[in-house]
């Protein structure tokens, strides 16, 4: 078979360092927040500020490649200015993409800055050909991110059925998979990952020395307990190891990384516009190293997708950088429909 467009490779920047490291590397864009609530990874010691954001923008730009602002948590109803200062500070920095959830912030953005082109971000949790082409009919959106819910065939229908571009991710941590619905961190610590704008918000989390093990606590729930010779992962419930029934084990999701390089020349064959790489809270090298493995592994597939195949580099280089050091296509193989 002749080669095949490649996708965009999306890759996330935490930091102006992890920005240049992954443009380095060979993202086709970087996609990033700002250091406040309108951003779903809002950690301490990350992200951006407006000279940072211009900084960025101007380094990826004189290089060919884009740089994506993600307003990806809903505004809240006592102080909307702060997503309103948002969309005016993405467009402020000639950005090439708004990732938004929110459709007041949709709205706003179409009504002042007409020119910032909409991307829906996965915490809009549209699944469907018709969901999307509704935030497009009346919002404008250009792209959509989907969730990690549904099969391979089923991205294929969105596809087939829709007009507007579609992204999906290719590699990262997973969660139970359910974006822009989850209201387990809510249970636990009364703050909502839509609103607080992370899943365990760093000030609930307490980590305990306990008879040589170490306990890792969510605003006082005990989330885990890990040996000495255990690799700790952050606490969240999803993740978390509870006894049932008189087991104890990972009651709702394992830790573990979406893997999606099995399935690459599919993705691509049914006309993905877009991968995203997961990971804003990760380190710059983890960037930088999953970046390299994912331009290498986009431009065999599209050059050859008939021949093309995983190499074991690629999976050693991944597999090391997974979560749980372990892999999974997620809900692309499984067998719901």
């Amino acid at each position: 078979m002749a080669s095949i467009s490649p996708p965009e490779l999306v890759c996330p920047a935490g930091s102006l360092r992890a920005l240049k490291l992954a443009v380095d590397a060979g993202a086709d864009a970087v996609y990033l927040g700002l250091r406040n609530a309108t951003n779903a990874r809002n950690f301490a010691g990350l992200n951006f500020d407006d000279g940072s954001l211009r900084e960025g923008v101007a380094y990826a730009r004189a290089r060919g490649r884009k740089v994506l602002l993600a307003l990806n948590t809903y505004a809240r109803a006592n102080n909307p200015q702060a997503w309103h200062a948002a969309v005016d500070s993405a467009a402020a920095a000639d950005v090439d993409a708004l990732i938004v959830a929110d459709i007041a912030m949709m709205a706003y953005a179409r009504e002042r800055h007409p020119q910032l082109r909409l991307h829906l971000s996965v915490q809009a949790s549209a699944t469907t050909a018709e969901a999307i082409d509704f935030y497009q009919r009346h919002y404008g959106i250009q792209r959509a991110v989907l969730p990690r819910v549904l099969t391979l065939s089923q991205v294929g229908q969105v596809l087939r059925q829709t007009g507007v571009e579609i992204e999906v991710f290719g590699f990262g941590s997973l969660c139970v998979m359910v974006e822009g619905r989850c209201a387990l961190s809510s249970f636990a610590t009364g703050q909502s990952p839509n609103n607080a704008g992370v899943c365990s918000p760093p000030s609930a989390v307490r980590w305990q020395d306990r008879d040589g093990a170490v306990e890792a606590r969510l605003n006082g729930w005990l989330i885990d307990r890990y040996e000495p010779d255990e690799p700790r992962g952050y606490p969240t419930l999803c993740k978390g190891r509870f006894e049932v029934e008189g087991s104890t084990d990972y009651a709702i999701e394992e830790p573990t990384s979406l893997n999606t390089l099995a399935i690459l020349p599919d993705l691509m064959r049914m006309g993905v516009r877009a991968i995203k790489i997961e990971g804003r809270q990760r380190s710059p090298a983890y960037v930088e190293q999953v970046t390299r493995v994912w331009r290498q592994a986009i431009d065999a597939a599209a050059a050859a997708p008939d021949r093309f195949r995983v190499e074991p580099s690629w999976t050693a280089a991944l597999g090391h950088l997974a979560e749980g050091q372990q892999h999974t296509l997620g809900a692309y193989e499984r067998p719901w429909q």
